[in-house]
Formats: C-alpha cells, structure tokens, sequence
C-alpha cells in the first residue's frame, strides 16, 4: 500500500503530465520501462515503493516545479551518497552541487528494472 504521502506525489505527477502533455510511453521511453508499468505506478498498483516508482516520480516532478525538497529526503540512496561524500563544509556543497548540476547534460537517467520491477 502507498503512504499518504506517495499517493500525493502520485496525484501531482499526474496532474504535472496532464499540464505538461506528457504521456506514460514517453515516460516509460526516457527511463526505460515499459509503458504498463508506468500506468501500474500512476494507478497505485503496486504494493510498495520501488525505485522505478520514485523515477517516475522525479521524472515528472521536474517538469513542474521541480523535485521537492520533501522527494530528495525521502530518497535514501540520495542522501545516503551525500552522507558519505560530503565533508559538511561550503566549499564542498558547492563543488558536489556542481557535480550534480552538470550530469544533466547526460540526459534522462535509462533505468533498468529489477527483475521483480519487470514482473506484472
């Protein structure tokens, strides 16, 4: 089951491609899933989170405001990376915020599913 907050997201994400034309094939295209798991994801069908749900998720949320500072906390493995690179100082931020900023040039992420994301 999806936390309230998930559903949230969901819900936004789903008005972001509404607003934005966006479909599920072109998400599923630029992440590299498939477009039925996609609709799974937006429909709340499956039973718990899964990384492919949050990169959905983030993958829309750019399109509107952003991602939220509420969808980077609750990325573990984003701050979990953080955690063990960053030095807690100024100087570092920005040079790792630099870092960050700059792997935009290389496009949508192409994920590939685990083999339970795969199954429908």
């Amino acid at each position: 089951m999806h936390s309230t907050e998930q559903k949230a997201r969901i819900e936004k994400a789903l008005q972001i491609c509404k607003a934005q034309g966006l479909t599920q094939a072109q998400i599923a295209s630029d992440l590299g899933a498939s477009q039925s798991q996609v609709s799974r994801i937006f429909a709340g069908q499956s039973v718990k989170a899964s990384r492919l749900a949050e990169e959905v998720l983030l993958y829309v949320e750019k399109f509107g405001v952003g991602v939220t500072a509420e969808a980077v906390k609750s990325n573990s493995e984003l701050v979990d990376a953080l955690a063990t690179t960053w030095d807690g100082s100024a100087a570092h931020a920005r040079a790792l915020s630099a870092v960050i900023r700059s792997l935009s040039a290389l496009g949508p992420l192409h994920v590939v599913p685990t083999p339970k994301e795969r199954r429908p």
